[in-house]
Parts: C-alpha cells; structure tokens; sequence
C-alpha cells in the first residue's frame, strides 16, 4: 500500500518484523508480488485439500506426493521424513521438504552452508525457477507451486485457517517478550498492539488493492464478504459460491429483488431444499415453493455452475450460522440498485460515529428475505423476537477484516475509522498472544478494542505462529528492545485502553 497515512503506526511495527527495515520503505518486492507468508505456503503442502495433485519438477518430471513429512517445529528444514514418486519410473524418494516464496531464498537464508539441510530433497517454492548449480543437496529436486495453484479456480490463500496447523503450545512460565515488556506501562502496550494492529489492517488492504485490480472493486469486496459471511467452517464454499455467480450477474439477474438474489444464491449453491416436508408450517412451504419458482426460471443458465451440497458444513453449527441465513442476508447486501462497494465508498470516513451508524445499517440488510427475520431453520417456528441475519460480533468482524481495508484500497482515508472499530468475539489466538505477552494475570478488558485485538492476532502469526525450538528462539523480545523500547513504539500513539 502507498497509502501509508492510512495506518498510521504500521511502520514503527514493521521495524520489529524486519530487521532493518526503513521507516522511509514500503512492502519490499516479494511481498508486494506475493502478498502471504511462507507459512500459507507450508499449509498447501502439508495439507492434501490444498496441495495440487500434480506437480511438476523444474526439470519436467512428475511428482505424486505419498507423504508430505511432519512438521518440523525445530530448528532446520520444514518438514521431514517426506516421500515422493518422482518421474515416470516412479522413483521412491525419502527425505526433509525446505518451502519458500522464490527459489532465490534458499542462497539467502544460507541454507547451503547448514548441515540440518542435507537432507533435502524437495525445495518447494511458490514462484518457479532454479538454484545455482551444486547449491541444493545432490538429487533434490526443485518444484513450483504457482502454475497448479493458479490453474485451480476454486483455490484461495484466503481460505487457509494457517492457525489449524501445528504451533507451540502457552506456556505457564513467563515468556522473553513478557519479561521484556514488564516494565512497560499499559499506554505503551496499546501503542504496540495499535501499530501491530495498523500493520495488520495495511496488509489486508494491500491484498485487497491486487484483487480490485484484478476482478474490479464490486466482485473483489463481494468475494471477501462472502467468505466473511462463511465464518469458519463455509469461508471456502462462499468464496466458490461468489466465484461462480458473480457479483455483478447476480445483481442483474435479481433486477433490485433480493428474494430473487437469494433463490439464484440457493441454487448455485446446491442449497435449495428438495422438496417440501410435511412437517412445515403452511408459510414455509409458501415461501420454498416462491424460491422455487425464481429458481426454475433460472436454473438452465446457472445449474451447471452449481455446488454440490456436500461441499457446505451444516451439521453442528450454531442456525444462527447456518448458510442458508448467511445467503439471505447476501443477497440483501448485493441485490440493491447500486453496487454496494459505490455505497460504500461514498460513506463519509471523517465522521467515524456517523460511518460506522450507516456501514452497520447496510451490512445487516434488515427485511432482505422476511421469512428469516424471525426463524433459525426450514420450518422452525417463529420467535417472539427478531433473529439478525447477521449479529453484531459477526458484524464487527466484517467492518474490520474487510470493509476497513478495502476502503483504504479502494483510495480512502481510514485512520479516522481505526479508533471507532467495535470488537471483534474474542477467540483462542488472541487470548493465548495476550497471555504470552502480558502474563496470566493482566485485566483482558484492556485489549478488546479491534484494533488492539488485529494487534494481537498481528503478532501471534508474525512471532508465535512461526517460532521454532520453543520461545528461546523467538525474535519478538530482542526486536523490542533493538527498536528502541516502549519510547519508540509508543511514538505518536495513543495512551488508555
């Protein structure tokens, strides 16, 4: 992002991640070409659901992954005891895995010259290319992640929980950062969680800024919002969903009806109920049968671009969460007249009381689909009280994971708004950060601002996620006391909290 007055404190925190870093320098070249982390990288090949199926040498030969590794949380290569079929005889190799973004960052992480690395017989990078000759071990071959990864359509880093794979667990004695931060008072904390925070909203922008550019603002805001709308468990399947009826079809084909968005939403989801249950009320089965019917009109141009319902979870969710309420609630958001990103970008940032009124009111989508104001499932009866389609912690988390940043990409001011953000549902990540970095017994209403809970959970994957060999070898307590203590992080930020 050049837009550095946007998130003002990111800079003074990316002096803690990196090592000689310039204030005066933006994202270096390898992030501003590939905007995620090493550890998205090591997820796709630990895990089969993402690692493509087949891969291919940089000198041509076939690769079939028959086991991935373990991996490694000690010092050296990234996973271990690996077996690939390399070629068309199918040669059984054995050994450790080493990923990287470019080919390039195994001569600079010096790799050669370390005996942990022997090893080696797989160098795994996302961007193709080669070492110099006689760097890697003898034997290991070089594969590149990029051409499979891109051909796949329904593939997203996005959709990538990097917290569900192996990392260090809390430990009870105090950590070297809450050592090195004991003698900090809490504005200084919050001035380090705010511009860990501010970092963490930049990067976000920053991923989004390539997306508008690629897929143009509507459809790029509609896919982050969707896999929002996910959560966890369907964060993919909306992403597909949004992928495969795009934003802009879908706004035509409603022609400003959001019942109409949310058949054609159920039904390239795979999601339409297949038929009526006698143990429906009367308007229930009234309202399926008019689904239905938009539906019908519709499903020879859009059933061949359908998701089968086995790739949704909706068994053992909170219905609240259950997709079919989630898709009621897009279709209200992107069924309007107007573009939803043009509405949103019209919203006056300087008045973050009065923006954050009106972003609450569009994102909710109240009287979208009525059948939902006031049920949880198909047939459920009706609650005394309205049930939102979306609550507000569910709210807060898509002001700030998305719409905040793709405002700041999109060209606006921001920094107004970073204060006014309300609190995301505290989850285990921040609790764990929180602890390792403030010991068991601080009060954890100090940090339950969002922008104190994205300075968390910024420092949880730069630091902890990452760290090998325990907290001895983590770099956030001697980065802190490198970058000049509480003094220079608390520079231009704000005390309280």
């Amino acid at each position: 992002m050049e837009r550095a007055g946007c998130f003002p404190g990111a800079e003074r925190y990316r002096v803690l991640r990196e090592p000689g870093h310039s204030l005066l320098r933006e994202a270096s070249e390898a992030r501003a070409a590939f905007p995620y982390s090493e550890r998205h990288l090591q997820c796709v090949w630990f895990d089969a659901a993402y690692r493509p199926a087949r891969l291919r040498t940089a000198a041509g030969e076939e690769v079939a992954v028959e086991d991935p590794g373990r991996w490694n949380l000690e010092a050296g290569p990234d996973f271990v005891d690996a077996v690939l079929r390399v070629g068309a005889e199918r040669r059984r190799v054995q050994g450790d895995v080493e990923v990287h973004v470019h080919p390039r960052d195994w001569e600079a992480h010096r790799h050669f010259a370390d005996a942990r690395y022997r090893r080696v017989v797989a160098h795994v990078c996302y961007f193709p290319g080669r070492v110099a000759p006689g760097r890697l071990p003898a034997g290991a071959v070089e594969l590149a992640l990029r051409p499979a990864l891109q051909s796949d359509p329904g593939f997203a880093f996005e959709d990538i929980d990097v917290t569900a794979y192996p990392y260090a667990a809390r430990t009870t004695r105090p950590t070297p950062c809450a050592v090195a931060l004991k003698g900090w008072g809490w504005p200084e904390r919050a001035a380090l969680l705010r511009a860990a925070g501010a970092e963490r909203l930049r990067l976000k922008a920053e991923r989004l800024q390539a997306a508008i550019a690629e897929r143009g603002a509507e459809q790029a805001l509609y896919e982050e919002l969707m896999a929002g709308l996910g959560y966890q468990h369907n964060r993919a399947a909306c992403r597909r969903l949004a992928r495969r009826l795009p934003a802009e079809a879908l706004r035509r084909e409603a022609g400003g009806d959001a019942q109409v968005a949310y058949a054609l939403l159920l039904g390239v989801a795979g999601l339409l109920p297949a038929r009526l249950s006698a143990a429906w009320d009367e308007a229930t089965r009234v309202f399926v049968r008019e689904v239905w019917d938009a539906w019908w009109k519709r499903q020879s141009a859009w059933e061949s671009a359908a998701l089968s319902p086995g790739e949704w979870r909706c068994d053992g969710l909170r219905p609240q969460n259950h997709p079919a309420r989630r898709l009621a609630a897009a279709a209200g958001l992107f069924a309007g007249a107007a573009p939803l990103a043009e509405v949103l970008l019209a919203l006056d940032t300087e008045r973050p009381r009065e923006w954050l009124a009106a972003a609450r009111r569009l994102l909710r989508a109240e009287g979208a689909v009525p059948y939902w104001k006031r049920r949880l499932g198909w047939g459920c009866p009706e609650r005394r009280a309205d049930v939102a389609l979306l609550g507000q912690t569910r709210l807060a988390a898509l002001l700030s994971n998305v719409v905040v940043p793709f405002l700041a990409a999109s060209g606006r001011s921001v920094a107004p708004l970073l204060e006014a953000l309300p609190p995301e549902q505290d989850n285990a990540l921040i609790r764990q950060t929180a602890h390792n970095l403030f010991g068991r017994d601080h009060n954890p209403a100090r940090h339950q601002g969002a922008l104190l809970q994205q300075g968390l959970l910024q420092i949880f994957h730069d630091f902890c996620l990452t760290r090998r060999g325990g907290c001895a070898g983590c770099r956030l307590a001697p980065a802190l006391a490198a970058a000049g203590g509480a003094t220079a992080l608390a520079a231009g930020g704000r005390g309280g909290g």
